[in-house]
């Protein structure tokens, strides 16, 4: 082949492979520009979504930090020592024994962290046991004033406290200034030589169901405690005949050593005094109670006042527990308490209320429930007076009454053992125990047949009762081989005895959850 030849036919290749080339570079751009229009047409659809957006980065555990290191220098650590003393059986003393309060202990209060949470040798000689234990306070004032529960500092003979800076070790003497059986609150003082920090008090009515809380204190002897949940629920009414008692349940993790220290809103407010756990574990269960602030301010100032005591008004009269609408139809009160008794020589008595009556205002703000009015005239000084208006008969009368010290009136009611709700004062035997008799309610909750055994209420300090180690919350089945399943049968048997004689309890210990699970305690009556 000529080279002419040659040369036509290597351009006529270079040309094929150009258009080669060109066409695929077309196909390619077509497909692109489909492609873009296809993405721009979509692009100019409008969406009915709603765009996300991130939030702050500052988080939730950034302010509970926050409010930690706010409140817990302000946070302490009690530690308390007691001695009982002439024992004649002690719980613990055999390794069968339980003594673990286990199961629903102490169902009156369900307290944890008070006196008997653990024994030790007692002085040489004398056959004591010396208790320690644990629980929580909040210093509310610079002058070393502390809030907690009375039943962490009760029946101690040492009250001994720990700041979040004192080194290992180091602890500071506390006395009580004053304490509250009715809401189980107690302030006790430290002398110290320097400003001590304090919390700040919150409103606790200012608290709805679902805002977020934290629980300050030392669970188990671990101070310096924070656990966070929200209120649960308000106005919880979990001990039997407690008035003054009602709580704020939340689920912030409570346990043992958490009694007496503080419930916070997201202020670092104080709103509630952590008392009482839910539990049949004696741990925490996600069910917690606190004292409201607005309870703890009203005992705390009467504690601290000149006499160390708190007062409240009375003016005599009873009424059902339960609201009950056959009442109001039967009356025909409408809304109001109606009256179920008055007590004799009372200021209701003297200003002529009737059983029957329905009260409906007083100084004209209406009640409609008995614990509103139980409030009103509790929070009133005595020999103070308040005009009521009731319904008698369908008729709207008013009356003026002058209000009577509580204590100083039930002192008066000897004799009287009826449970009522605007006061109850139960009767102490001469054991120096005060006992209840074991309702239905108690007995699915204690996990035993229902009417048997009377459950103690409250133990007097240096009493028989205290000597053989009955403790509150314990159930007595029988007293020298007699059943005792009514306050009437402990007493009929109680009264019985005479100083010199042997008195053996069969005693089902508190917090057991076991049918079998009873002991003897047992002591000369002095």
């Amino acid at each position: 082949m000529d080279s002419g030849a040659m040369w036509m036919r290597m351009k006529a290749h270079r040309w094929a492979y150009t258009l080669s080339i060109l066409a695929t570079l077309s196909v390619g751009i077509l497909i692109g520009t489909v492609i873009s229009y296809g993405v721009k047409g979509k692009e100019g659809q409008k969406s009915d979504a709603t765009p996300l957006t991130l939030p702050s980065p500052q988080q939730m555990s950034n302010a509970f930090s926050q409010i930690a290191k706010q409140l817990e220098p302000s946070v302490v650590n009690i530690n308390t020592e007691s001695t009982i003393k002439n024992v004649h059986r002690r719980r613990g003393q055999n390794p069968d024994d339980d003594d673990s309060g286990g199961g629903m202990d102490d169902f009156f209060n369900h307290f944890f962290g008070g006196p008997g949470g653990q024994a030790g040798p007692g002085g040489p000689g004398d056959g004591a046991i010396r208790e320690r234990s644990l629980g929580s306070g909040v210093i509310v004032d610079a002058k070393g004033y502390i809030v907690t529960n009375r039943h962490v500092v009760e029946k101690a003979d040492r009250i001994r406290v720990r700041f979040q800076d004192d080194p290992p070790g180091v602890q500071h003497d506390a006395k009580v200034i004053g304490t509250d059986q009715e809401t189980d609150l107690a302030v006790i003082k430290v002398e110290v030589d320097r400003v001590l920090p304090s919390a700040k008090m919150g409103n606790s009515d200012s608290m709805q169901v679902g805002d977020w809380v934290l629980a300050v204190g030392s669970p188990f002897g671990l101070s310096e405690t924070v656990t966070a949940g929200i209120v649960s629920a308000k106005g919880r009414d979990i001990v039997p005949g407690r008035q003054f008692q009602t709580f704020i349940q939340t689920d912030a993790a409570i346990n043992p050593g958490n009694s007496g220290g503080p419930l916070v809103n997201m202020n670092g407010e104080v709103i509630g005094i952590n008392t009482a756990i839910l539990s049949e574990t004696n741990a925490y269960a996600g069910v917690g109670f606190a004292l409201p602030s607005k309870t703890v301010v009203e005992v705390y100032n009467q504690l601290t006042g000149p006499e160390h005591k708190v007062s409240r008004g009375s003016i005599g009269i009873m009424f059902d527990a339960v609201e009950n609408p056959a009442i109001a139809r039967v009356y025909g009160s409408g809304t109001g308490v109606t009256v179920s008794s008055v007590v004799a020589g009372s200021p209701a008595d003297q200003a002529g209320l009737k059983v029957g009556d329905t009260i409906t205002s007083v100084d004209g703000k209406k009640v409609s429930k008995g614990s509103e009015l139980v409030a009103d005239i509790a929070s009133r000084k005595p020999g103070s007076k308040a005009n009521l208006s009731f319904l008698r008969n369908g008729k709207s009368q008013e009356t003026s009454v002058t209000i009577a010290d509580r204590a100083k009136l039930f002192a008066a009611r000897l004799g009287d053992d009826q449970a009522n709700d605007d006061e109850r004062s139960p009767k102490q035997s001469k054991f120096g125990v005060t006992v209840r008799k074991v309702t239905p309610e108690m007995a699915d909750r204690l996990d035993m047949p229902a009417g048997k055994g009377v459950i103690v209420q409250d133990v007097k300090p240096g009493s028989f009762a205290e000597d053989v180690n009955l403790g509150r919350g314990d159930i007595i089945l029988e007293v020298n081989k007699q059943p005792v399943n009514s306050e009437d049968e402990f007493t009929k048997v109680e009264s019985s005895l005479k100083s010199g004689q042997d008195v053996v309890f069969l005693v089902r210990s508190r917090g057991s959850s076991r049918q079998d699970g009873t002991i003897f305690l047992a002591g000369t009556l002095p």
